[in-house]
């Protein structure tokens, strides 16, 4: 059975390094350790890599579209590699999750996130692995729209490296070790 996992983001140089990303930061990571570099998936809607991961079948994908429309694109991969929903991991940002930290968790609604209500309604069901990565709430009055889309502060550019590959090990582990025990040795 083939896994795929999804790293939730936006395209472009102007929100490469924003906290929004770090969906995408993430699968860069799982993408170097399985060798590979993201190209164009024929369905055009987003950019995949194709291989072994942790030693299990899997496809990383990220929708060459903005977070809020990640629905179709992901739809399209389910449906091309024959992915059961049970067997998607979904890697996105979390507000009400300090930054350093993660859960992992099978299901669920969106809280708000636009990126996982448009998956939501595009496969017909929240019932997907999610791997939430916290941000933090924004200082202050600070929007969540202008916190979510500003670079990482220089002290949290210093830790997010280590912070990523947990991220990456999260993921590895759902796939190898079931949600359970990740659960009990990355949500903490």
């Amino acid at each position: 059975m083939t896994w795929l996992v999804v790293g939730l983001g936006n395209p472009g140089s102007t929100y490469a390094s924003t906290r929004h990303n770090v969906g995408y930061l993430v699968a860069d990571v799982l993408a170097a350790r399985m060798g590979g570099t993201f190209k164009k998936h024929s369905s055009g809607g987003a950019d995949v890599v194709e291989g072994r991961l942790a030693g299990e079948r899997a496809v990383l994908g990220r929708s060459r579209g903005y977070m809020n429309e990640s629905g179709g694109p992901v739809s399209s991969l389910v449906k091309y590699f024959d992915v059961e929903a049970d067997h998607l991991v979904v890697i996105h940002d979390e507000l009400d999750i300090d930054f350093g930290a993660l859960r992992v968790k099978l299901g669920g609604g969106d809280n708000g996130h636009n990126g996982l209500k448009s998956i939501r309604g595009s496969i017909g069901t929240g019932d997907f692995h999610r791997v939430r990565v916290g941000i933090g709430r924004p200082p202050g009055r600070q929007s969540v729209h202008d916190f979510v889309l500003k670079p990482y502060s220089s002290v949290e550019r210093k830790d997010l490296p280590v912070y990523l590959e947990e991220a990456a090990d999260a993921v590895e582990s759902l796939m190898t070790r079931g949600l359970s025990e990740t659960q009990s040795v990355f949500n903490r």
